[in-house]
């Protein structure tokens, strides 16, 4: 879980944006939308799989 200590003379708006940002780099947002419904394992393999070979298109386009 991630914690902001609020500094002095800090306001709600600063340490509300100092949140945001510690949980976007923790990940805790993306994991929540990665476990928000069940994958059958077929199905997070094929997704994977469809997202390399979308990259690898890119890549060479």
């Amino acid at each position: 879980m991630s914690e902001v200590h609020i500094k002095d003379n800090e306001s709600l708006d600063n340490a509300l944006k100092r949140f945001k940002r510690n949980c976007a780099k923790s990940g805790v947002l993306a994991d929540l939308r990665k476990k928000e419904y069940y994958q059958s394992p077929s199905v997070k393999r094929r997704k994977k799989s469809e997202a390399a070979r979308k990259n690898k298109k890119k890549r060479a386009f």
